[in-house]
């Protein structure tokens, strides 16, 4: 069994910042696909960002691209989300998501192991 146990989330105003945390425990291996969705009400979830933890590559949804930064520390089996210029339609409940390897990093379909979620409101 896999745990994600997602922290960090929390309000801000337009243009602060937030760091989301997932951390990894249970059976699962260093190599595996990471992914940050949100969900805001109302609306379908969005795939954010992804990060294969084995070689460290990254891929972003346009919306994100130069403001998210999602990075990894394998030792500690955590992911992050580094959210900057943060916009009101950043506001939603954002969830962690895990692959086991073989996975990939598009972010147009489900995962097999979720969080609980944490929520990031943006305020304007």
């Amino acid at each position: 069994q896999v745990q994600l146990v997602e922290s960090g989330g929390g309000s801000v105003q337009a243009g602060g910042s937030l760091r989301l945390s997932c951390a990894a425990s249970g059976y699962i291996s260093s190599r595996k696909c990471m992914r940050w969705f949100r969900q805001a009400p109302g609306k379908e979830r969005e795939g954010v960002a992804s990060i294969y933890t084995g070689s460290g590559s990254t891929y972003y949804a346009d919306s994100v691209k130069g403001r998210f930064t999602i990075s990894q520390d394998n030792g500690k089996n955590t992911v992050y989300l580094q959210m900057n210029s943060l916009k009101p339609e950043d506001t939603a409940m954002y969830y962690c998501a895990a692959d086991r390897y073989p996975c990939a990093l598009r972010l147009d379909m489900g995962a097999s192991y979720w969080g609980q979620g944490t929520q990031v409101t943006v305020s304007s």
